[in-house]
């Protein structure tokens, strides 16, 4: 059984790199972004990251979806930006909207990177 794919609509349609400027001022939450412990189904492993609420005010609007107010789903260049650190293979693939400091990535089970990375 395959899983449906995400809906790329809810991206950016390229990578939006942070400039300098906006780099920095993000720098001071860095250290304040939670990790959850991973979790399973048969398919993906998942783990949720908790931006601190303060540093959504810091993140460039264009990383929003204007309908939602939350963050649009992100590339892995745009969350590696952002500060958020964790090995390869996660995918960023909704954001909790209740909560949208909270993003949800997964990854498929036994993720191994290709030798190309």
């Amino acid at each position: 059984m395959s899983l449906p794919d995400l809906d790329h609509s809810r991206r950016n349609p390229k990578p939006r790199l942070l400039l300098e400027q906006e780099r920095v001022r993000l720098d001071e939450y860095i250290e304040s972004i939670g990790y959850s412990a991973r979790y399973s189904d048969n398919y993906y492993e998942y783990r949720h990251v908790q931006l601190p609420k303060a540093m959504l005010k810091a993140i460039p609007r264009d990383y929003f979806d204007p309908s939602k107010g939350t963050l649009k789903l992100l590339w892995e260049e745009e969350w590696r930006g952002l500060g958020i650190t964790q090995s390869l293979g996660w995918e960023h693939y909704e954001v909790h909207e209740p909560e949208p400091h909270i993003l949800l990535f997964k990854r498929p089970i036994n993720y191994q990177p290709s030798a190309q990375q």
